[in-house]
């Protein structure tokens, strides 16, 4: 099977994008997030929600809405600032609350965190539910510091909103000509992080485009594609809850992440393609990565990653899995100031494009046939079915699926 993206080389432009949503401030909530959602509406139609802070969502509770303005860590009798939320987002504990204080550094190394293993990096650390505050650096910036002796001072400011707002997240929705839907997430939470999150917010745009233009162009879908572009974890749980009345419409679904990086393909399977009978989002993914990525890997479902979790929960038990190049936590660069543009792959994220239209098509195509004259074997020759078909490589294969 071959599928033609429909602009070659699109590696080189979602990879501009990224750059362009790298620096903005996103997090669970805020003018960050909906930046975000407004430049991806530049991209393709989106449908936009926005949930009051304390909306009760299936076990969990909204939050209130974060804004920054500025955050740094300045020497108190220099002002020069040594720690600086403008020069990189993830110097800030992300939902630190506002704060505004003189303190010895005996006092500050409580609130600092690093990577004693990978000295260069800024670690992203949150403190979404427990109000707190915290800065990040790398090792050697804290070790710098922390030669100056625990009794100098620094001056401290987060100058933060945190108070009752909303929860945004936005949905664009490709109708096909059925009521089943293939439900396509990513996460738009983590602050200047390029393949966590940003590489799978982009593929998903670039396939949403390839199915408005497959329409433009006058092809009938079967299913509507839904992409969901919401926070991780509590956006796919709000979105759950307010969609739980008509989940039965959900046919096949995918959760997109890290699919930017140099790494093979890897699927995750679906909870229910885990633990009874595969489902066709399994077999169609796994086909996909049979027959163009050699080194791609094929795993069962376990309850940590991404949103995979919460639609696969067994209450909901969806038909949804995870696509991803190197899996969350298995690059050194995960979670780090090293997930930056320079991990990111033109080729990588072509191949990830590539591979979602691959596995549309299969979808699409993919039908289960009731044999209309069971009792002996339909005369197939006839029905110009049997040996008229000659020149496929296939056709033995194709002879022996009408045979069974």
């Amino acid at each position: 099977m071959t599928v033609a993206v429909s602009e070659a080389g699109q590696g080189a432009a979602m990879r501009r994008l990224i750059a362009e949503l790298l620096p903005l401030p996103r997090s669970l909530t805020g003018d960050g997030v909906r930046a975000t959602l407004d430049r991806i509406g530049e991209q393709i139609p989106l449908q936009r929600h926005e949930v009051p802070s304390g909306t009760r969502a299936l076990d969990w509770t909204v939050p209130d809405e974060w804004n920054m303005r500025e955050a740094y860590v300045a020497d108190a009798a220099t002002g020069e600032r040594v720690i600086d939320w403008q020069r990189h987002r993830l110097h800030l504990v992300g939902y630190s609350e506002p704060l505004c204080a003189e303190m010895s550094f005996g006092a500050l190394r409580e609130h600092l965190h690093s990577l004693p293993d990978n000295p260069q990096a800024i670690p992203y650390r949150t403190s979404y539910y427990r109000r707190d505050w915290g800065f990040c650096v790398t090792e050697r910036q804290l070790q710098q510091l922390m030669a100056l002796g625990d009794e100098r001072r620094y001056r401290v400011v987060i100058d933060a909103d945190l108070a009752p707002g909303h929860l945004s997240y936005a949905e664009s929705l490709v109708r096909g000509g059925t009521d089943g839907e293939v439900l396509l997430s990513a996460h738009v939470c983590h602050p200047q992080l390029a393949n966590d999150n940003l590489a799978g917010v982009v593929v998903a745009i670039w396939l949403a485009r390839w199915l408005f233009d497959e329409q433009a162009r006058g092809r009938r879908l079967r299913y509507s594609y839904r992409l969901l572009f919401a926070p991780g974890t509590i956006g796919a749980i709000v979105w759950l809850a307010a969609n739980r009345q008509r989940l039965d419409v959900l046919r096949h679904g995918l959760v997109l992440a890290t699919l930017g990086d140099g790494g093979a393909l890897h699927y995750k399977r679906s909870r229910h393609g885990t633990l009874n009978d595969e489902l066709p989002i399994d077999r169609a993914v796994r086909h996909v990565l049979a027959q163009r990525s050699p080194c791609g890997v094929v795993r069962d479902f376990d309850p940590y990653g991404y949103d995979e979790r919460q639609f696969c929960s067994p209450g909901f038990d969806l038909p949804i899995g995870r696509l991803t190049r190197t899996p969350h936590g298995e690059y050194a660069e995960y979670h780090s100031s090293l997930d930056d543009l320079d991990l990111i792959r033109e080729e990588a994220l072509d191949d990830s494009l590539l591979a979602l239209q691959q596995i549309v098509e299969v979808l699409e195509g993919e039908r289960v046939y009731v044999n209309v004259r069971p009792h002996g074997e339909p005369q197939l020759g006839r029905r110009g079915l049997y040996r008229a078909m000659g020149g496929y490589a296939e056709v033995e294969a194709l002879q022996m699926a009408l045979l069974w």
